[in-house]
């Protein structure tokens, strides 16, 4: 194998319009491997300066596809961006942190993908870079299944995109025992209020479907609610966005009992926070 370390992106992106794997923090790619030979050329994406870290882009924010776990935890960002902090210490070891990358974590597609419910209750877009040019697909439509993305042959995620909005986020996770543990359940929420209501909930559920899921019944349902009011709405919502399933780690109908209350505290956590 030959390990490419390109310092621009159009180098690595010519590089990955042959055979070429395209590697950033390693940390899923390399166990996925098992005992199977590594691909012929790898092209390591994390020395591109423009792939990396947070900043301001006209009228919201973008994370660097390279940007680390830990940089997420230790940027300087606005309530809003709490649910993704939150999510951030969940994402394995702070060894994981250190080298994962959230490009990575998306792109992995896993149905427990920690960065998931998080950055869809940011309303994010993801931007894909190839030799033919660069397009923006929301993150909504860019994850299809388990291990399937919108990606195409060549192409990478070199950053995601989250407007500005008002509110503050939350996550909850769910799982066996409280570190380094894959998802029972997990949710990401932001909610912006006013006098005490809510003016707007996005809310995003995962490892409770083939892919992280939106819950757009339950945010409709939302609007206007109380605190005192969200545990008896979020109890009447039928959550049809969700197909849970059987496996070791849960029944289906322990997840669908679960992500209730997790949707609960998530979203009374925005409410209360100060």
């Amino acid at each position: 194998m030959t390990l490419h370390r390109p310092d621009r992106l159009a180098d690595a992106l010519a590089l990955l319009a042959g055979d070429a794997v395209a590697l950033g923090g390693g940390t899923d790619l390399y166990p996925g491997l098992r005992d199977a030979a590594p691909p012929p050329h790898m092209v390591d994406l994390t020395r591109i300066a423009g792939l990396r870290g947070i900043r301001r882009d006209g009228t919201g924010w973008r994370i660097g596809g390279a940007t680390t776990w830990t940089q997420v935890l230790k940027a300087d960002l606005p309530p809003l961006f709490d649910g993704l902090r939150g999510a951030a210490r969940e994402v394995g070891s702070v060894q994981i942190q250190n080298a994962g990358t959230v490009a990575g974590n998306l792109c992995n597609a896993s149905p427990a993908a920690d960065g998931m419910p998080a950055l869809l209750a940011l309303d994010a877009t993801v931007e894909l870079a190839s030799d033919a040019g660069t397009r923006r697909v929301a993150l909504a439509d860019f994850v299809h299944g388990p291990r399937l993305t919108a990606l195409a042959r060549g192409e990478i995620l070199t950053a995601i995109h989250i407007p500005d909005a008002a509110g503050r986020g939350a996550f909850l996770k769910l799982g066996a025992r409280r570190y380094l543990v894959i998802s029972i359940a997990m949710v990401g929420a932001v909610v912006a209020t006013q006098a005490g209501r809510i003016v707007r909930a996005r809310v995003a559920v995962g490892a409770c479907s083939p892919v992280a899921r939106r819950l757009a019944g339950l945010e409709t349902a939302l609007a206007g609610a109380t605190a005192d009011e969200v545990s008896a709405i979020v109890s009447a919502c039928a959550f049809t966005e969700l197909s849970p399933i059987d496996d070791v780690r849960a029944s289906a109908d322990y997840r669908s009992e679960a992500v209730k209350a997790l949707v609960v505290r998530a979203v009374s956590a925005t409410m209360e926070a100060k």
